[in-house]
Order: C-alpha cells, then sequence, then structure tokens
C-alpha cells in the first residue's frame, strides 16, 4: 500500500492499510490512522497526527511550522480527526505555545488552497471551500460552512452551524446558527436551511430566529438584549448556548442587520 517512489521515516508510525502515492514525504513524528489516504506530492511533517480514513489530496503540507515570529522551536502538534477530506495544496500549520496544538476535527472537507494557521480549533463537520483563510488562534465550532475566499481575523470565534458567505471579510465573531454576509459583515439571517437539514424543528428554528431578531434587529445594545433574551426566553441550551457565546466574546460580534455601526 506503500508507493516505493514515497519517502517515510521509518519511525513515523503508519497504520495498517495506509495508501501513501509516490513522491509523497513522511516525516519522523508522524502518525497517520488506518485507512487513511495521502497522495503525490503531499508532505506531511513533524508533529501530524492523523486520524483513521482520511483523504490528503496531492500538494498538501501538513504540520508545517507556524508562521509565527514568537515560535521558538517548541514541541508542538497538527491534529487532524477521523474521514476528513483535505484537498489540493492545503496548508495546515502546527501549534505554539499558546494551544499547544493546531486541530481539525471529523468529517470535515477542506477545500483547495485553503490554510489555517497555528493554534487554530477547527470542529467536527465543517466545510471550507476554495482559498479559505484562518489565521491563528481561530476558534471554529461545529458544522461550520465557510465559503471560497473567507478570510479570518486571528483570535476570531465562528459559533456552530454559522454560514459565511464567500469573499467576506471575518473581523469579529459569528455567533451560532446565523448566517454572515456583506461588508462590513453583517447578520443577514439565521441558517435555517443548514439547520432543516441537520434535523433541527421548526420550533427550535423559530426560538433561533426570534433571540436573533431580539439581538440583530430591534436595535437593542447587546447588554440590553442580553438580558431582555434572558427574561423573555425559557432556558434551552439554544438559548444558553447563543448567551454565552455572546457575552464570552473577546473581540465583539459582528454587526446586526441594517445597523450602521
Amino acid at each position: 500500500m506503500i508507493q516505493p517512489l514515497a519517502y517515510i521515516h521509518p519511525q513515523a508510525k503508519i497504520a495498517d492499510n495506509v495508501v501513501v502515492e509516490p513522491f509523497a514525504v513522511i516525516h519522523k513524528d508522524v502518525e497517520i490512522g488506518e485507512g487513511t489516504w495521502i497522495g503525490s506530492n503531499v508532505v506531511i511533517m513533524d508533529g501530524a497526527r492523523i486520524g483513521k480514513n482520511c483523504r490528503i489530496f496531492p500538494g498538501s503540507v501538513i504540520s508545517g511550522v507556524p508562521q509565527d515570529l514568537k515560535f521558538a522551536g517548541e514541541k508542538t502538534t497538527a491534529e487532524i480527526g477521523d474521514n476528513t477530506t483535505i484537498r489540493e495544496c492545503v496548508t495546515i500549520n502546527r501549534g505554539t505555545k499558546d494551544k499547544w496544538k493546531t486541530v481539525v476535527g471529523s468529517n470535515c472537507l477542506i477545500q483547495a488552497y485553503s490554510h489555517i494557521a497555528h493554534d487554530c480549533q477547527v470542529g467536527n463537520y465543517c466545510i471550507f471551500s476554495n482559498s479559505t483563510t484562518l489565521a491563528g488562534h481561530i476558534t471554529i465550532g461545529d458544522h461550520v460552512v465557510l465559503a471560497g475566499l473567507v478570510a479570518i481575523h486571528q483570535f476570531v470565534k465562528v459559533g456552530s452551524h454559522a454560514f459565511v458567505t464567500g469573499g467576506s471579510l471575518v473581523r469579529k465573531d459569528v455567533p451560532p446558527y446565523v448566517k454572515a454576509a456583506r461588508e462590513p459583515l453583517s447578520y443577514v439571517g439565521i441558517n435555517s436551511v443548514g439547520l432543516r437539514r441537520r434535523g433541527f424543528s421548526s420550533d427550535q428554528i423559530n426560538e433561533i430566529q426570534e433571540i436573533y431578531r431580539v439581538l440583530f434587529v430591534k436595535n437593542n445594545n447587546v447588554t440590553k438584549a442580553l438580558d431582555t433574551i434572558e427574561a423573555e426566553f425559557q432556558p434551552t441550551e439554544i438559548r444558553d448556548e447563543i448567551v454565552d457565546f455572546i457575552r464570552n466574546s473577546n473581540r465583539g460580534v459582528m454587526r446586526g442587520f441594517g445597523s450602521g455601526s
């Protein structure tokens, strides 16, 4: 299953049924789970931890040294979960001493030419379209979809089930369950199509919509909006997830619908 024209360091840990195509290079401190396919001209560098049944397409570089001038050679990792597909020429850098690892979850699709920088934490079932760029220290929740050419500022957080339209510049946090678009990036509704596809009920979708109407449509400031949400909506997992995300936002959240701020 390993082609003779591939180079694999003898101390790399390669599980059963891994396919390594010609001209791939796998460095010493690497672990690859069973059933994974490594395409031609892939470079997997020290610190890579790759799960089962992944597919990594030609030209990708996994666990490259961080593009961070503060990096001092500390031992860090880049970790990829099971069943994740990495398309052509994707670059995923390993972590720094901030989080010690960069993580991409399971069942993700990272499309061609995307870049995931050091210390990013990406959840499960995410889709990043072509040329998506994540700066360092970014946190992405589960089931997030980033359309093509999205660029995200360092330390930004994107909540679970969010959708960001193509070409967007993401400078502020994007809360869960929403659609984000325009310049500057703004709330343009909830991700109702994605939520229905993932089994959310009509009552849950209506709850999300009403919460964000208070937060983003009625011209409340954030403090008043959160107080209103906690007073008028029954405690649920969804409500609490949204409120906690907003309260814990360090960079502040994107602006609301039609906001001039």
